[in-house]
């Protein structure tokens, strides 16, 4: 057990095979090594065994908040979800904001564990330390909405206790291998394929209620003075400053016009690097403007909810009114996310900006991640284009938005050929048709809504991203776009290796704490330590903290490595590589070196070919499985195969 302030020393482990719950605490070395959410939730992942069936009873799903989760710390309102990934076999986590992570600590847990399968459906409730399985037949098939007001209803929580629901929808119950769990109607878990796992349990939902009792720091004058100075730089950075702040103004939607005025941003497929260059090409009328987060401001927006201790309130909720055949559709929804918009607008080929809020909507009442469905469309419709789905009984045409917001539904539902080709993802796509030059994916997940060609940091983080292609293990437009902690030339490869070891490093760190990356725009290692510190009791340095991120990120590499990923997984989509096709506008003529990248990132690390040698794991006192088998002065030696 551990007496580090910040934990309630309290796991629950559900067999859901058998319908038993039994509770145990957080071993002290793990919280200690390990940190929480993040870290802690890898090593019980771990521990279920590298080799097993993503889909079997055999792989574990946790929901796991970290010491800093539901305290006074600014944007401590995260929680993580980590599992094997049935999109790309490796280990990930997805995290989401909201109140169900702060409400799990408050309901007296740093974790759930859920282990088995169900033989039928069933739901979770969680309330004062404890947890109880119920039957979830009578909601099954229902989208994420109707079940959280379901359940919302169902599970009535004492006075003055409050509920968050984390459910699937369709999307889960079917395996679509992108399906997300979705938090308070419009919140996602949303990459890796979370929700899949959770509907191969057949647990439809886990419910939470509590009250608000918020962990007391252990030195409270360390922890105050480490919050009043994160509060002070939150205030004052020009992305984070609460009304004034771009991030807090516009949501993550700034980013879309800067994408665009740097030729960053992927476009037809990443055919393009701009919709500029897109309708100049080809003469459509595409402007990426008519989706940004200023126009969503001004047009649609209708309120700004936020998170638990957050002032920045980037969440902006929208609603819109769109006739699809015939039909009026009212929508409200607040996931009009930057990454969400590019993918089913620039990338699938059209900016219809309220098309796209009801394409979003139905991602989230079906339980679809919107980055993977968008460039699932996208990459079905440069397929059509080339005639590679001919034996399939439809087609789908660029910016046809009435099919695609259909379409969605029918994924969820694997409802026809086309739906059920793409519930299985872009490796699955792409084996299923010999289609990987159309696929914008790494480790079998789609990239967001930076193009390598411009953003050469984004490149490699892509490529050495340990759950496929993600800007958020190592956000390094940070450093290229926003200048933070300083500014470095987004088309310069070199020492870009470097930096995103470090950007990986310090967001498997947060992502432990668990508190929203955003606070990064301003925070830095200096705050973590003093609130960490303050919170747990400890006496931490810089180094310390950085040494438990690299880690925790050693040990997903370890995981991966264990199930056979090394440096030729490490890769990015052709089209982005020097024999693919060059950038456009402010990025003509680029490419991304990765090679050059990789070779100093592997340094870097110390890793060979991808594999981490035993000596690291020794280095770095991780304890767990049996090695790789590799020894630094290896080159091209597989990882062992138990």
């Amino acid at each position: 057990m551990t007496d580090l302030g910040g934990f309630r020393d309290h796991v629950a482990h559900v067999d859901l095979t058998d319908g038993d719950v039994s509770y145990a605490g957080v071993d002290d070395e793990d919280a200690r090594k390990y940190i929480g959410a993040r870290g802690l939730g890898v090593k019980y992942v771990f521990e279920a065994g590298p080799d097993v069936d993503p889909m079997g009873p055999e792989n574990r799903l946790c929901f796991m908040n970290g010491p800093l989760t539901g305290t006074q710390t600014v944007m401590s309102g995260r929680i993580a979800v980590t599992t094997k990934s049935p999109l790309t076999g490796t280990v990930t986590d997805s995290h989401h904001g909201g109140w169900s992570g702060a409400r799990l600590k408050w309901a007296g847990f740093d974790g759930l564990v859920f282990d088995g399968a169900s033989d039928h459906p069933v739901y979770a409730v969680v309330e004062d330390g404890e947890v109880e399985l119920r039957d979830a037949r009578h909601i099954s098939g229902y989208g994420v909405h109707d079940t959280i007001d379901t359940l919302d209803d169902e599970v009535d929580g004492s006075v003055g206790r409050n509920v968050s629901v984390m459910a699937i929808g369709p999307a889960g119950e079917n395996g679509v291998k992108y399906a997300c769990i979705v938090n308070e109607d419009d919140r996602a878990s949303g990459r890796g394929g979370t929700g899949a796992v959770m509907g191969s349990k057949n647990l439809k939902a886990v419910v939470v209620k509590s009250g608000t009792k918020m962990p007391k720091p252990a030195e409270p004058e360390t922890f105050q003075e480490g919050y009043q100075q994160a509060m002070q730089v939150i205030q004052e950075s020009d992305v984070t400053a609460p009304n004034e702040g771009g991030l807090s103004l516009y949501g993550t939607n700034v980013l879309m016009n800067a994408g665009e005025e740097m030729d960053g941003l992927p476009t037809k497929n990443g055919k393009y690097t701009s919709t500029a260059a897109f309708s100049e090409a080809e003469g459509v009328d595409v402007d990426a403007e008519r989706v940004s987060g200023e126009n969503v401001r001004e047009n649609i927006l209708v309120d700004e909810p936020t998170c638990h201790s957050c002032p920045v309130a980037c969440k902006k909720e929208v609603e819109v009114s769109v006739t699809h055949k015939g039909e009026e559709l009212n929508v409200r929804t607040e996931s009009y996310e930057y990454e969400s918009a590019y993918a089913l607008g620039p990338n699938s080929a059209h900016t219809e900006r309220d098309e796209i809020a009801v394409m979003i909507e139905r991602c989230n009442d079906t339980g679809v991640d919107t980055i993977e469905m968008g460039n699932m469309m996208a990459m079905a419709m440069e397929m059509s284009e080339e005639g590679k789905l001919d034996d399939l009984d439809e087609q789908l045409d660029w910016g046809d938005t009435e099919r695609m917001i259909d379409l969605i539904d029918e994924v969820a539902h694997r409802d026809g050929e086309l739906a059920d080709a793409l519930a299985e993802g872009a490796n699955g796509l792409a084996e299923r048709f010999d289609a990987h030059d159309n696929s914008l994916a790494v480790k079998g997940q789609t990239i967001p809504a930076y193009d390598p060609r411009c953003m050469k940091g984004m490149g490699i983080a892509y490529a050495t991203s340990n759950r496929g292609a993600c800007h958020l293990r190592a956000y390094t437009p940070a450093a290229e776009i926003l200048g933070i902690p300083q500014k470095v030339d987004p088309y310069e490869h070199e020492g870009k290796g470097e930096l995103t070891v470090t950007f990986q490093d310090l967001h498997a760190i947060s992502d432990s704490f668990d508190i929203c990356k955003f606070n990064a725009f301003a925070e830095g290692i200096e705050e973590y330590v003093m609130q960490y510190n303050g919170m747990t009791g400890r006496d931490v340095t810089e180094d310390d903290l950085f040494e438990a991120g690299e880690r925790i990120y050693t040990l997903e590499r370890y995981y991966n490595n264990l199930n056979g990923f090394d440096a030729a997984d490490d890769s990015l989509p052709a089209r982005f590589l020097e024999d693919g096709i060059p950038g456009q506008g402010a990025s003509e003529g680029e490419y991304c070196e990765l090679p050059e990248m990789k070779e100093e990132y592997y340094e870097v690390r110390g890793w060979v070919d991808g594999v981490v040698p035993d000596e690291k794991l020794a280095e770095l006192d991780i304890e767990i499985g049996p090695g790789t088998g590799v020894s630094s002065g290896d080159s091209g030696v597989a990882p062992a195969d138990d």
